[in-house]
């Protein structure tokens, strides 16, 4: 693993790597999540159980293959992923790319 991926705040491997399109395209694609905008440069770390919550609560009312584009999103919309979902946003999409 590279040093950068340490670095990693989890969104960049999830919605970035080995999608070229990710990269060039930003347009800024809802996925029902309006009400996480409020979020908007707030730190992974900082997420009370509530809003993390919110969070889960969006991602797994969502089909599986939707969860990079998600990703991709927030990041778009600068917005941190709670730091208590990486994990489980990083196993779907591994999944998926196996």
């Amino acid at each position: 693993m590279k040093n950068e991926d340490f670095e990693c705040c989890g969104q960049h491997e999830v919605c970035e790597k080995e999608s070229l399109l990710a990269a060039v395209s930003k347009e800024i694609e809802y996925y029902e999540d309006e009400e996480l905008d409020r979020f908007r440069g707030k730190e992974a770390d900082e997420y009370s159980n509530d809003e993390i919550e919110e969070f889960r609560y969006v991602l797994e009312t969502m089909r599986e293959d939707e969860v990079a584009g998600w990703c991709r999103s927030l990041q778009l919309r600068a917005i941190t992923l709670p730091e208590a979902l990486k994990d489980e946003v990083l196993m779907i999409v591994g999944e998926l790319r196996q």
